[in-house]
């Protein structure tokens, strides 16, 4: 990485090129979101669509407690609306979109109860780098989890997966991945 003021112009170019590509794929993410939320309230389903504001894979060693899985970070606007959907289903299935851009993963997750027929929708981006100990975690324990929770911590739900493939194909690869594997 050059240091200030040096003059490199591919550099500059190179991240503002990403930039653009990242800020992209994010928005593919979400455009998607709100088609599938459309398709399946036309089919009747109750839908929750929610943007993460943050999205990180979390290992038991990550905290002060053994959870691990994505925790989803959602702005406070959604929590309500969360809360009532989660309330009224088991969640039994769930379907994971996902698509790698370089070094970062645009994931749309798919919180599905059919007996309600009550959906919930969260878009979210983070960093492969960070994925490896989560995936190590889920190989050992065989499941996977998802947590949603607002910017203070508070954990509005959280979702048991009994596949983490779905979330990690291949997930041998990532057992040496390093950014610049990316």
């Amino acid at each position: 990485m050059p240091e200030a003021g040096d003059e490199d112009p591919d550099y500059a170019e190179r991240i503002a090129a990403n930039a653009d590509v990242e800020q992209n794929a994010w928005q593919q993410t979400l455009d998607d979101m709100e088609a599938m939320a459309e398709e399946l309230e036309a089919e009747g389903w109750d839908v929750v669509a929610i943007p993460a504001s943050h999205t990180a894979p979390e290992s038991p060693d990550a905290g002060e407690t053994d959870r691990f899985g994505f925790a989803y970070v959602v702005p406070d606007n959604y929590a309500d609306e969360f809360d009532e959907a989660f309330e009224e289903g088991s969640f039994p299935k769930y379907r994971v979109f996902r698509n790698e851009m370089g070094s970062r993963v645009f994931q749309l997750t798919q919180f599905l109860d059919p007996g309600s027929e009550t959906a919930i929708l969260v878009a979210g981006t983070y960093e492969l780098m960070y994925a490896p100990p989560l995936v190590t975690t889920a190989m050992e324990e065989e499941e996977m989890y998802s947590h949603v929770q607002t910017l203070d911590g508070t954990v509005l739900g959280s979702f048991r997966h009994d596949d983490y493939e779905k979330f990690f194909p291949n997930p041998q690869r990532y057992k040496n991945y390093t950014e610049r594997d990316a």
